[in-house]
């Protein structure tokens, strides 16, 4: 492996017009054909195998034309103090908006709120049901312009007037948030690296990567039915990992040229090392965004697959793209250790000059970092060659840190576990439901629609449950039916059933149950779930099905698949991982104890979320307008993408410790040495993902915000507590069992070499044809 991208990155190098040519060629394609695509509306929602979709499929064969799933609007109407909707002028006034909402082209129903019995006891609340053809992130904007135009008409004759449902449903847009995720990215890259042409690399590359990605997602959204969301994820995740991605391999690069490589040289080692890491890290996110399949949620399959080949695109940027902007770059990527002249790089050109001399002076390469000749570590300081003086670098904040962690394992280890523990107390009260119109901010129409219904109707009729009869099998259709209407008045919680609708047939009918509660409340799934514990009895008395559907029932559904789904998706994904770094670390206890750290890091971020969008904590800081469930697929979703980048720490971090250990440190040492090195590039790395996810908080839609909180929280501790303290003092109490493997499993596992021992035994031997060559001349 390292060999092979060895190579690789130093054809980049050389043939960097080429490699440039090639992505800029990528991009261009992938533009036009996002900018000549259709418009591609909202991902169509089924969810195989859940009674709530079963009874949709029933619904469109048994009523055809009726479009269960197009899109609705709910017109609330609320007459002025003093008043009732049923006094001449505002009965009028609803009636005329009836009307013109009737003559919309995508418009196929619409309830005259007085016909309908839609009026409250008070007779101060009303409400128009409108139903439309397509859905709604289909309808056209001027269907959308028509209803609100109704609306309008309607408050200039004195009556309060709001839209719920999701006809008025829009583009979800992430604000201004974003981009101060990137310029903190930005400003962590200059710090990190001392130079702007060092720090804007791995920002250039990862907006080409996301470039790719997102315009390759639009252009086939309307062939492969991509919702808007998928687009955002995978830009917030693309955008994390390609910035992250190219970061290591630029890092690695500059720390080749600090001991002395030319710069074709430290190109292809960059890439062969470094690049092997990007490699595993991200088959480790692919395999967990990929992963999400096992869900058999369509539209959670898509946005993964999405976002799993926007990460793709990353890796490749970074083994080809990276290499050859290196070669464009030139001198302006100076070496470790020096900066530019207005970070104060002067003095350390100064002493790197001085060093130069010195090592010409002792018989060293221009240019080349004095060498340890005998009995040295691999990290050794360096040493100057003539006199015996030594000149001991200053240990840097990363490798004081593990001085102290290996010196206080057990201390470290028991403050971090004790820690996200508490963090993670919270998530012992998850509950979990999808957003509807309640959860959205009280500035929205949607929201005070909402509100309006819960105060005229009852919570529940924001979200009433649909019964579907199938009475096709029955005898006596008309009085299974009437069974069913009966059972269902008695049940607890029940405030109205609606007279059945029958299909033309006859032997099909719709039953419209209202509750007491509102939709997300553990009541209201109670009710479901009594009203399907009815089925069998029923279909023993009348040979008639009952199914319970609409939206409410559909998210109850949505919510138990999805817990369902979580331990096998776990095992299947942690899994394929442990397996995958079993072959990068060559050791059953390291790839083991990065899986229950991974635990740790989810659950504790688990238990932020809860406190925050469940509990309220810090709520106005976060912009959560409204406290309520945590969406349902937020555990799973967190589970595949946290797993993925938690792996990209512990490969980074880890590798450089396997490196280390290979080449001859101790266990306690080679921690030490690859937090000398990979500390600072890891940290950094953390708070440029923590910025970029943390600007999607901004997001108007519930969901990306709620994903980008998490997300960031899950990094804060998973980079921070879990791989900066847990995973050194894990490893510093285990020693030299760390790296144990199995003599037979050892044999059986491929040889990817990660730490690149294959490049040293290369570089070796190249160093010893050229003093061969010397010795000739000489």
């Amino acid at each position: 492996m390292a060999t092979f991208l060895y190579k690789l990155g130093r054809l980049a190098f050389r043939r960097r017009h080429f490699v440039a040519l090639i992505w800029v060629a990528l991009l261009t394609l992938a533009g036009v054909g996002a900018a000549s695509a259709p418009t591609a509306g909202s991902s169509s929602f089924s969810i195989p195998g859940t009674e709530a979709q079963k009874a949709f499929d029933l619904l469109d064969q048994r009523f055809p034309g009726m479009n269960a799933d197009g899109a609705t609007a709910r017109v609330v109407f609320k007459a002025p103090a003093g008043e009732k909707m049923a006094d001449a002028a505002n009965k009028a006034a609803v009636e005329r908006t009836v009307k013109e909402l009737d003559t919309g082209s995508e418009v196929t129903s619409v309830t005259d709120p007085f016909k309908s019995r839609s009026v409250s006891k008070d007779g101060t609340i009303a409400y128009a049901q409108v139903r439309y053809e397509v859905s709604g992130m289909e309808l056209k904007d001027a269907s959308k312009d028509a209803l609100e135009d109704a609306a309008e008409a309607a408050r200039d004759s004195g009556l309060t007037v709001e839209i719920g449902g999701d006809a008025l449903q829009t583009v979800p847009h992430t604000g201004t948030t974003e981009i101060i995720g990137i310029a903190v990215a930005a400003v962590v890259l200059v710090i990190t690296f001392g130079s702007l042409v060092s720090a804007g690399l791995p920002l250039l590359t990862a907006l080409v990567g996301v470039g790719i990605g997102v315009a390759s997602i639009t252009a086939l959204a309307s062939a492969l039915d991509l919702g808007t969301t998928t687009s955002t994820l995978a830009m917030m995740i693309g955008l994390a990992v390609g910035i992250d991605y190219a970061l290591f391999i630029v890092s690695r690069y500059r720390a080749e040229l600090a001991e002395g490589r030319d710069r074709e040289e430290a190109a292809g080692r960059a890439t062969g090392t470094a690049g092997s890491a990007v490699v595993f890290a991200g088959l480790t996110v692919v395999i967990a965004l990929v992963g999400l399949a096992v869900v058999n949620i369509p539209m959670l399959t898509k946005m993964g697959v999405a976002a799993a080949g926007t990460v793709a695109v990353a890796v490749l940027i970074a083994l080809t793209m990276v290499p050859a902007l290196l070669g464009y770059a030139g001198a302006k990527v100076r070496p470790t250790g020096h900066k530019a002249r207005w970070m104060g790089g002067g003095r350390a050109a100064g002493n790197a000059k001085g060093a130069e001399s010195a090592s010409v002076g002792t018989g060293g390469g221009v240019g080349t970092s004095a060498k340890v000749l005998s009995g040295g570590g691999a990290g050794a300081s360096a040493k100057a060659l003539s006199g015996g003086g030594v000149a001991v670098e200053k240990p840097n904040m990363g490798t004081r840190w593990a001085r102290f962690v290996v010196r206080r394992p057990v201390m470290v280890l028991l403050v971090a576990v004790i820690g996200l523990g508490a963090a993670a107390i919270p998530a012992s009260s998850l509950e979990l439901g999808l957003p509807d119109d309640g959860s959205q901010p009280t500035s929205t129409t949607q929201r005070r629609a909402y509100d309006l219904l819960s105060e005229g109707f009852g919570p529940g009729s924001n979200g009433p449950l649909m019964v579907v009869v199938d009475a096709k099998s029955s005898s006596d259709p008309k009085a299974a039916v009437k069974q069913v209407s009966d059972e269902v008045k008695d049940m607890k919680g029940v405030v109205t059933v609606t007279p059945a609708t029958y299909n033309k047939a006859g032997d099909t009918a719709m039953i419209t149950v209202v509750t007491d509660s509102k939709p997300s409340s553990v009541a209201t799934e109670d009710v479901v779930h009594e009203i399907r514990g009815a089925g069998p009895a029923i279909k023993a008395d009348s040979d008639a099905n009952v199914l319970v559907t609409g939206a409410t029932a559909m998210n109850i559904d949505v919510s138990q698949k999805l817990d369902d789904a979580l331990v096998p998706y776990l095992v299947l994904v942690v899994g394929l991982a442990f397996l995958l770094l079993i072959v990068v670390f060559r050791s059953v206890l390291v790839p083991l104890k990065a899986a229950l750290g991974f635990l740790l890091s989810v659950m504790a971020a688990l238990g932020a979320v809860v406190a925050v969008f469940q509990w309220g904590w810090l709520a106005d800081v976060v912009g959560v307008e409204e406290t309520g469930p945590i969406m349902s697929m937020m555990p799973i979703f967190m589970v595949g993408v946290v797993f993925g980048l938690a792996m990209d720490y512990e490969v980074f971090l880890v590798t450089r410790m396997r490196e280390a250990y290979v080449h001859g440190e101790r266990p306690g040492q080679a921690v030490v040495t690859g937090f000398r090195h990979g500390a600072r590039v890891v940290t950094a790395a953390a708070v440029i993902m923590m910025a970029v996810f943390a600007g999607f908080i901004g997001s108007s839609e519930s969901m990306v915000k709620m994903i980008g909180f998490g997300l960031a929280v899950a990094v804060l501790f998973d980079a921070f507590v879990v791989r900066m303290a847990i995973v050194p003092a894990v490893l510093a109490l285990l020693g030299e069992r760390a790296w144990w493997l199995p003599k037979w499993l050892d044999r059986a596992l491929p040889d990817v070499d990660v730490e690149g021992e294959g490049l040293r035994t290369h570089g070796d031997a190249a160093e010893g044809t050229e003093r061969d060559e010397e010795l000739v001349r000489a």
